[in-house]
């Protein structure tokens, strides 16, 4: 080592072991409290998310003049009641998605349905892991045979409706009234 690194190593403030424990202990207790969030909010923050994603696919399959609908424009929210299957959906899915199996016009109402039935149950805790179950099932026929490309996106949604799957709905749901209720208070 030369006589000036000495010097300008001995005036270059580095990080001083004590801080360095200190925000390693803080990393540790933040670790800590991050394994505690309940599964609960986990869950209400995943079924409000995918509900809102595949309930905007499924709007956009449907059409509707009625009050729900305007209502829906004015406040943001797409709301397509009763719904009708727009002209174009069955040629979408003839030309551009061609689920293997099932006619286009069969695909196009199932799609439709299950992107309005299941979110709507997903939102409502209600039904919560066949709803999931139902959405994973879409995601993965999209992920097969409609966009492969986009697999990032499908297993963002897949590891949110495993999770609903596997850990249920949390404790913000109907289905845990529906189990409080009948489980006894």
């Amino acid at each position: 080592m030369m006589p000036n690194e000495t010097i300008l190593k001995d005036r270059v403030p580095g990080p001083s072991p004590g801080l360095s424990l200190r925000a390693v202990e803080r990393a540790r207790i933040l670790v800590a409290q991050a394994g505690r969030l309940p599964d609960g909010l986990i869950a209400l923050c995943a079924r409000i998310s995918l509900a809102s994603i595949f309930w905007a696919s499924g709007q956009t399959k449907v059409i509707s003049t009625t009050a729900f609908s305007i209502l829906g424009r004015e406040i943001g929210v797409p709301v397509h009641f009763p719904p009708h299957l727009h002209p174009l959906t069955p040629i979408l899915f003839a030309e551009e998605y061609r689920v293997p199996l099932l006619s286009p016009d069969l695909a196009a109402w199932m799609a439709a349905l299950g992107e309005m039935v299941f979110p709507l149950l997903l939102l409502l805790g209600l039904a919560t892991r066949l709803s999931a179950l139902g959405l994973l099932g879409m995601t993965l026929v999209i992920q097969v045979f409609v966009y492969p490309n986009l697999w990032s996106d499908h297993l963002l949604w897949a590891a949110g409706l495993l999770f609903l799957i596997a850990k249920g709905p949390g404790w913000l749901s109907l289905d845990a009234l529906v189990a409080w209720r009948v489980g006894g208070r």
